[in-house]
């Protein structure tokens, strides 16, 4: 009963923060009524007080969340929050144009592929697989000297000109238009590319591990119309409408019971290990730590200055 505008304005998490901040601070409406966030974002917005609390009674299938999505420790209990999709990032090409493919993170750095790569501005995964690549534990107490030595890789693949860009969700425009035959991509997006053209992207976790991450359902504490964006939220959680989201997008499902409606709409859909993951597939991943607010200057500073942004 309500109209929605879906409208894909987040390239990235920095750049959409950087053009809304302002207005949050002022308690200006942003012109959104929910926006989709990664987890470390939406903990921002959360400890910053501009995300509206959901009333729990006008989301009821706020149950449905999956077991280990539901106590997250940037927002306890989910009272500010819900899982919108979750992914992994990993290694991608187009097969016309590399037929020979990508198993490590190694092979992306390939003097065939110079000027041919790219990877994402998302720093925990760009970093964080460079990091997996190097032997770090990103889910553990990691050091500034093991994120500095993955910026020193990353550094070193833009000087030579290795990498041709460092970009958000535009990454997929290069691999379409073959400037970019090879990326760091998030595996949701690469299916979505093969369901244009079948079977012309491959997507890997690499050997020595992938990023798992999730972005999340949030209200902007200046949202004009919450319980119209409440009702949208309790509308995707419902399982046979989550399990048509997660067809189309191909991304992992965050809500209990869709598997079984994704049987009738798609079994092979509901077999896939990127939308219905194994403990197999989870445990080739690992989801970055939280940073403390210090060590997110600290690290977003210096991810900047080597990217140039």
């Amino acid at each position: 009963g309500i109209t929605v505008q879906y409208r894909e304005d987040i390239d990235d998490n920095n750049t959409f923060w950087g053009k809304v901040q302002g207005q949050l601070a002022n308690g200006s409406d942003i012109g959104y009524d929910l926006v989709t966030p990664t987890d470390w974002m939406a903990g921002r917005w959360i400890r910053m007080g501009y995300a509206a609390r959901i009333d729990p009674a006008n989301v009821p299938n706020k149950k449905k969340i999956l077991p280990n999505l539901e106590n997250v420790g940037f927002d306890p209990g989910r009272n500010f929050s819900l899982t919108w999709q979750s992914g992994f990032a990993g290694l991608a090409w187009n097969k016309e144009k590399y037929p020979k493919g990508l198993k490590t993170l190694d092979d992306l750095w390939a003097p065939d592929l110079k000027g041919k790569v790219d990877v994402l501005a998302e720093m925990r995964d760009t970093v964080g697989l460079i990091m997996l690549n190097q032997g770090v534990d990103i889910d553990g107490p990691f050091t500034d000297e093991q994120f500095q030595a993955a910026l020193d890789v990353l550094s070193a693949q833009l000087d030579s000109g290795q990498i041709k860009g460092v970009k958000g969700n535009e990454y997929k425009e290069d691999l379409v238009s073959g400037q970019a035959y090879a990326a760091i991509a998030w595996s949701g997006d690469i299916f979505q590319l093969n369901a244009e053209t079948p079977g012309k992207y491959g997507f890997v976790i690499p050997e020595s591990g992938g990023t798992l991450w999730s972005d999340n359902l949030l209200i902007p504490a200046t949202s004009q119309h919450k319980k119209n964006a409440e009702k949208l939220m309790n509308f995707y959680y419902q399982p046979d409408i989550a399990a048509e989201t997660a067809a189309w997008v191909n991304y992992i499902c965050p809500v209990q019971g869709a598997q079984a409606y994704m049987e009738k709409i798609d079994p092979e859909l509901a077999a896939s290990e990127w939308i219905f993951p194994s403990e197999k597939t989870l445990n080739e991943t690992q989801v970055f730590r939280p940073l403390t607010p210090a060590e997110e200057i600290q690290f977003t500073a210096a991810f900047g200055d080597v990217i140039g942004g």
